[in-house]
């Protein structure tokens, strides 16, 4: 029970921003219905990381929007080393071409490989684990715009942005 997709605009200001201290606490989101609402524990003892879609270092501008992205609705499970460095370097990017674009909107969410056998975690085995990611941007600076794709497998491999770009016709 991971989003199809998250999307945001991210702007200059907000990319800067450190008013807010990252909290740690994740909750299930109440505007789910208790059925398919996903809990922090369920991925307790796993073997993946709760993966933030809209990242939590995008929302330091609001204490609202830091707490919004802890919602298990804005997670899905991530590799350690996915969710630590790969998708990490991607998420920092997308900071750094907000603050030299004025903003950029993103898109995020899971792949999941219909050849591939479906894995699950959580207390009712409900959670899906993704196969991979992907992630688009988009600058609409007058005169510049611009857009990119990444697309990224959910295991421990190394993977580059470099590695992961593509068009957004290719996502």
């Amino acid at each position: 029970n991971c989003a199809n997709w998250v999307a945001w605009e991210l702007t200059r200001e907000e990319a800067r921003s450190k008013e807010v201290e990252r909290v740690k606490e994740f909750n299930a989101d109440p505007s789910v219905p208790k059925a398919n609402r996903v809990e922090w524990y369920d991925y307790r003892q796993s073997g993946f990381d709760r993966g933030h879609m809209g990242p939590a270092g995008d929302m330091r501008w609001s204490m609202n929007a830091m707490m919004d992205c802890f919602f298990m609705s804005n997670i899905c499970p991530q590799t350690k080393e996915l969710n630590q460095k790969w998708w990490e370097h991607v998420e920092r990017a997308c900071r750094r071409w907000a603050g030299k674009e004025g903003s950029v909107y993103i898109c995020c969410g899971p792949i999941y490989d219909k050849k591939s056998k479906a894995r699950y975690i959580g207390k009712d085995m409900k959670v899906r684990v993704p196969d991979g990611f992907f992630k688009v941007v988009l600058s609409l600076q007058k005169g510049k715009e611009k857009a990119i794709g990444f697309v990224y497998r959910n295991n421990n491999e190394r993977q580059t942005m470099e590695d992961a770009a593509m068009s957004v016709d290719e996502v």
